[in-house]
C-alpha cells in the first residue's frame, strides 16, 4: 500500500479493532484547464488530475452496518446500508452513504453490505479541487476492492456522479467524477459532457508546470449563485428554442453566430450567461488543439480568456481570485491562469514554465496577503492518474 493508504489502514485498526483483510483506494483532486461551468450545459472540459489524493481504507463486515471514520473531521458516522434515504442537511458522511447506496443498485442490493471505513483527507476542501469527487471515487474503489466486485472505471464514475446528484442532491455535471476516474498521468482529459466521449491529450511536464493557488476564501453566495447559473442557462435554452426552427437540448448546440443573431432578444443576465458558455466551448476546443501541439502559449491565452469570461459574463469570480490571476499575468514565465471550480473563492490554476515556478510562488506569497490579509496555500502539482485500488 501507499504511505497515505497505510496510514488510513492503521487508523482503521486503531478505530475499529484488528482482524480481517484491510484494502483500500486513493483518488486525486482535479483542476480544469479550460471549461468553466460548461459540463452541466452538455459542453466540453479539459481537466487534469493532480497529486493531492484522498485515501480510504476498508474492511468488510458480516452485517449491513457501515461505520466510517474521518481522520480530518475526527468524526465517526454509523448507518445501516440496507435502509438509506437522501439527507435533508448534507454532511461529509452523506457522500459515503450515496456511494454505498448507488453501488448496491448495481446488483440488486447484494454487491455491497456492511463495512468499516476510514477516510484520510489529502485533497483540500472548499478549494475548488473536487474533494467531494475524490472522496466518492476513493470510497467506491475501496468498497469494490473489499467486496471483490468488478466495476469498470466509467461505471464507477457514474456511480459517484449519481451519489452526488441523486443522493446528496447537488445538481452538478459529470466532469469531476470523470476526471477523477479517467485521467491518466501526464495527460489532460478532453471530455465531451454530452456524449461522454473522452480523449487523453499529452501534457509535457518538462515544458509547463501547474501551480494551484488556494485563496483560502469562500464566499457565502457559492451554492445559491451556482443554482442561479444553472437556471439562467436553462432559461437561455428555452428562449432560443422559441426563436429557432429546431429544438435544442442545451447551449452546447448553439453556435456563436446563432447566439449573436438572437442576442438582442435575450435579456440580461441570461444573455451574458449564454455568451460565456457558447464561447467557452470554443475555447476548450482551441485549448485541446493547442495542447496536442505542445503550444502552451495558446493554451495559456485561452486560460486567461476563460477567466475574463467567468469574471465578466458569468460573474462567478471574486476580488481574491482576480488578484491571483492579475499576479500571474504580471509574472514573467506564466502562460496563463484562471479560476478552477465553481468560483466565488477557492483556487486559481496557473500554467507556468518550470523556470518561473519559484518566482510566481514568491510573488503570490508576497502580494496576495499584503492586499487581502489572508495567507494563500500554493501547490506545485504533478499531473497524475485517476483513482487507484490497492487490494
Amino acid at each position: 500500500m501507499s504511505e497515505q493508504l497505510d496510514q488510513a489502514a492503521d487508523a482503521l485498526v486503531s478505530q475499529f479493532g484488528g482482524g480481517g483483510r484491510v484494502v483500500g483506494a486513493t483518488a486525486p483532486g482535479r483542476v480544469n484547464l479550460v471549461g468553466g461551468h460548461t459540463d452541466y450545459n452538455d459542453g466540453f472540459v479539459l481537466p487534469v488530475a493532480i497529486d493531492r489524493r484522498t485515501a480510504v481504507a476498508a474492511r468488510p463486515r458480516d452485517d449491513d452496518i457501515v461505520r466510517v471514520h474521518s481522520v480530518e473531521f475526527e468524526e465517526t458516522a454509523t448507518f445501516d446500508c440496507s435502509s438509506l434515504d437522501p439527507p435533508e442537511t448534507v454532511t461529509w458522511a452523506d457522500y459515503v452513504k450515496g456511494v454505498v447506496a448507488e453501488l448496491r443498485e448495481l446488483d440488486g442490493g447484494d454487491a455491497v453490505t456492511g463495512a468499516d471505513l476510514v477516510v484520510g483527507g489529502g485533497v483540500p476542501r472548499g478549494a475548488g479541487l473536487s474533494s467531494s469527487a475524490a472522496l466518492e471515487l476513493a470510497v467506491g474503489g475501496a468498497l469494490v476492492a473489499a467486496f471483490d466486485i468488478e466495476v469498470e472505471r466509467r461505471s464507477l464514475a457514474d456511480v459517484a456522479w449519481r451519489a452526488e446528484t441523486r443522493f446528496v442532491g447537488l445538481d452538478c455535471g459529470i466532469m469531476d467524477q470523470y476526471a477523477v476516474a479517467l485521467c491518466e498521468a501526464d495527460a489532460a482529459l478532453f471530455l465531451d459532457c454530452r456524449d461522454r466521449e473522452t480523449e487523453l491529450v499529452s501534457f509535457d511536464g518538462e515544458r509547463a508546470r501547474l501551480v494551484v493557488v488556494d485563496t483560502n476564501v469562500e464566499h457565502e453566495l457559492v451554492d445559491s449563485a451556482y443554482n442561479d447559473r444553472v437556471r439562467e442557462c436553462a432559461r437561455g435554452v428555452d428562449l432560443l428554442d422559441d426563436y429557432l426552427d429546431t429544438e435544442i437540448g442545451s447551449l452546447r448546440e448553439v453556435s456563436p453566430e446563432t447566439l449573436a443573431e438572437h442576442a438582442a432578444e435575450i435579456p440580461d443576465p441570461v444573455r451574458r450567461r449564454c455568451r460565456h458558455v457558447v464561447a467557452e466551448n470554443e475555447r476548450v476546443r482551441e485549448a485541446a488543439s493547442a495542447l496536442r501541439r505542445d503550444d502552451f502559449e495558446t493554451l495559456g491565452e485561452r486560460m486567461f480568456a476563460s477567466h475574463a469570461s467567468l469574471r465578466d459574463d458569468y460573474e462567478v469570480s471574486c476580488d481574491e481570485l482576480d488578484l491571483v490571476v492579475d499576479i500571474a499575468r504580471e509574472t514573467d514565465g506564466v502562460y496563463g491562469a484562471r479560476l478552477t471550480g465553481a468560483g466565488f473563492g477557492g483556487s486559481v490554476v496557473a500554467l507556468v514554465t518550470p523556470e518561473a515556478v519559484e518566482g510566481f510562488e514568491a510573488a503570490v506569497r508576497h502580494e496576495y496577503p499584503e492586499r487581502t490579509d489572508v495567507d494563500p496555500d500554493v501547490y506545485v502539482c504533478g499531473v497524475v492518474g485517476g483513482y487507484a485500488i490497492e487490494r
